[in-house]
Formats: C-alpha cells, sequence, structure tokens
C-alpha cells in the first residue's frame, strides 16, 4: 500500500452556511431561569445572550479564518478519512518534532497561540535551540477531521492513526507529544504502542482510573483529591453520561440550534478555565466563537462524542503496565482532577512534575507563555540525552 501523500488545505466556510448561522442566531428561543442562578445550574443566560448576539451582529468568522490559514495545513487520507492537521516548521538548527493532541470540546484553534511560540522561540524572547517543528491533527471525527457517516474512532485508533501520520506520512522516526483531555489519553496510549516512536510525553491531565482505591493512610494531597474527585463525579459528569449513553439524542439538538451548541460548550470553558468569574478576560468571545463555529460548521458535535461512548462500554484503554516513555506532568490549578503523584507513579515514568501557577484545562489557550516554558524545560532533558 502506497504512503498517502498530504495535501494543502485551507479552512473555508461557505457564505451559505454563515447565512443559515445568522438566521438560526436571529430565531433563538430562550429558556427561563432561576432567579440568581448565575453559572450555579450551567450555563448563565445573560452570558450566553450577549455571546449569540455578538456572534450574530459583530464577530468576524472571516477574520479568524485568515487566522487558521496563515498556519501550514494539510489533508491526508488516513484510516478510512480524510485527516485534519497543521504542520508548522521550526525555525531553529535542530527543531524537535512535537505532536500536540487536544480534546473535547476543543479544536486545533487551542493551540493557536502555542504554535508560534514553540516553532520560533527567539520571536517571544526564548532561545532558537527550543525550537520544535509542531504538529497538531484534528482529531478524527471532529470538526474539520470529519464528514457525515464516516467510521468513529475511539482513544486507541487515534492514537494509532497519529502513529501513522507521523511516522509513516511525515517520516519522523521519533517525535515528542503533548495531550490534554482526550488528547492524554491518545498520547499515553501512543507511548504504550509505539514506544520506539516516542522521545517522551508531556501531560495536563492525567489518564489514570478514577476507581482506583486510596491507601489505608490517607496523606493531605490524598485527601485533596478524594474531596476533588467526590466533588467530580457528583457534580460535574452529567455531560459526560449523556454523551458516553444517549449521545444520538443530544446532537439533534445541538446540530440544529447554534445558541444550543454554544450553551454547551462554553459552559465547560466558564468552569474548566482559571478565570476568577470572568472568562472574557482568560478566554475573550472571537476565541471561544471561533472554536464553537468550528463545530458548528462542520457539524461533527455528535461524531465527537463517540470516545465518551466507548471509555463507558469498552474496557480501560491504558493498560495496567507501567509505560517508560519519559513522561512529564503540567499540573494546572483548574484542571478538572489532580491526582496526587503516588497514584500517577505506578503507571508512568515521571521525569518531570510541575505545579503550575495559573491556568486551567484549555491552558495552551489560557497560558501559552507557560505551556510553551514548560514543554522547551522538559524537551531540553530530552535533547541532552538523545
Amino acid at each position: 500500500m502506497s504512503t498517502p501523500t498530504p495535501q494543502p488545505f485551507q479552512v473555508h466556510v461557505s457564505d451559505d452556511v454563515l447565512d443559515d448561522l445568522h438566521e438560526r442566531l436571529t430565531r433563538t428561543r430562550w429558556p427561563d431561569e432561576v432567579p440568581g442562578a448565575g453559572w450555579r445550574l450551567g450555563s448563565n443566560r445573560g452570558f450566553v445572550r450577549r455571546m449569540v448576539e455578538y456572534w450574530r451582529d459583530e464577530f468576524d468568522w472571516r477574520a479568524q479564518e485568515a487566522k487558521l490559514n496563515a498556519f501550514s495545513q494539510y489533508r491526508a487520507p488516513l484510516g478510512g478519512i480524510d485527516l485534519h492537521f497543521i504542520h508548522e516548521p521550526g525555525l531553529g538548527p535542530d527543531p524537535l518534532p512535537l505532536l500536540l493532541v487536544n480534546g473535547w470540546p476543543s479544536s486545533v484553534w487551542e493551540f493557536h497561540e502555542l504554535i508560534p511560540r514553540l516553532t520560533d522561540p527567539a520571536r517571544f524572547g526564548g532561545d532558537p535551540a527550543d525550537a520544535f517543528t509542531v504538529v497538531a491533527p484534528t482529531l478524527p471525527g471532529y470538526t474539520l477531521s470529519f464528514e457525515p457517516n464516516q467510521p468513529r474512532f475511539d482513544v486507541i485508533a487515534m492514537a494509532d492513526l497519529f502513529a501513522d501520520l507521523m511516522t509513516d506520512v511525515l517520516g519522523y522516526k521519533t517525535f515528542a507529544a503533548h495531550g490534554s483531555d482526550w488528547g492524554s489519553y491518545v498520547v499515553a496510549l501512543l507511548a504504550t504502542r509505539h514506544p520506539d516512536a516516542l522521545r517522551g510525553i508531556h501531560l495536563t491531565l492525567l489518564p489514570v482510573r478514577q476507581d482506583l482505591p486510596f491507601p489505608s493512610e490517607l496523606s493531605d494531597a490524598d485527601r485533596r483529591y478524594q474531596r476533588e474527585l467526590q466533588y467530580w463525579q457528583t457534580e460535574e459528569t452529567g455531560y459526560h453520561a449523556i454523551q458516553g449513553t444517549k449521545p444520538q439524542t443530544l446532537a439533534y439538538s445541538l446540530t440544529d440550534s447554534p445558541a444550543g451548541l454554544a450553551a454547551w460548550i462554553v459552559e465547560k470553558f466558564h468552569t474548566w478555565t482559571d478565570n476568577n468569574g470572568d472568562l472574557e478576560g482568560t478566554v475573550d468571545l472571537d476565541s471561544l466563537l471561533t472554536n464553537i463555529t468550528l463545530h458548528w460548521a462542520t457539524g461533527a458535535i455528535n461524531s465527537s462524542f463517540w470516545p465518551y461512548y466507548t471509555i463507558r462500554h469498552d474496557p480501560w484503554p491504558l493498560p495496567d503496565a507501567r509505560i517508560e516513555t519519559p513522561t512529564a506532568y503540567a499540573s494546572f490549578p483548574r484542571e478538572t482532577r489532580h491526582p496526587p503523584r503516588t497514584f500517577a507513579e505506578p503507571f508512568f515514568n515521571l521525569v518531570r512534575w510541575t505545579e503550575m501557577e495559573r491556568g486551567g484545562h484549555f491552558a495552551a489557550l489560557e497560558v501559552p507563555d507557560l505551556m510553551a516554558g514548560d514543554l522547551a524545560a522538559f524537551c531540553g532533558q530530552l535533547r541532552a540525552h538523545a
């Protein structure tokens, strides 16, 4: 079988799709809201209404589209789909190939501020020797890697697909990888299933089972995690349950109503970012709406739920055996969960553990300078031991 040849790609949402979006936003039917609820019961109506009005009347999709198209983008036929990816060359004496993998409800847009800091660190006051050549694929079934009725991919299949992309299609014998959200699972599986190709992995969410037993004598870190896990499982997993059990039912409303889609996605950005109650101070409306518009224009929301279904109905995807690939973990304070190091060490060869000063689940979007710095420091260790 011949190796697929990547074809240059540019994002272009048709005027018809944008006109239809405007019309649907104009006809939004608004629910009531419990007085004084704020964000406690889900997306705040006042915020969503203002966001929808901005989306309808002021948001400039073409300007955001042009920002995406400033990156070198491609599509390649792999695994029965057309896989979209950014492939941005590094500017330095020996750029290290680096795979960036995001999760839900995000997109490659999450990396738009991070990628230049990685490929051209000198531009941001860094050392050209820390430069990376970045490959940022769109997860199969997500936004620009989606077509209706295409095959579904669980995190194992995603890992194998990205291994093919990096080694067979792009020709990198070895590379480093970063993962957030589902990307953390994908990257950990890459290290498990393709260890010879991985120089090291960098994670911002530790993919460890939530049903691991706690020790009989609890440390302070154990107690914090126990409280955090109890709150997470009680208050924050409603989306996970519906996306993992009856995703098709939810997909009708989110595919039909852009306001509904925006409310579903923005609640996660409000809950999971380090925003101190001011989401726009952390991720502005243009950035939020660029990500949401990618989901809307491609109609990919239903397909994006698939990893949630498989994680509930298939065996746990990661092995019990320890992953020996050098692993870095960046612990951002507003990440959804923070397993203690003692929970992670049996499963990962942790060579770097960093308590970050600020940032949350979408750290590459929230604090790209901190993320770039941690990646450079970790991969500096890898380069030194090459």
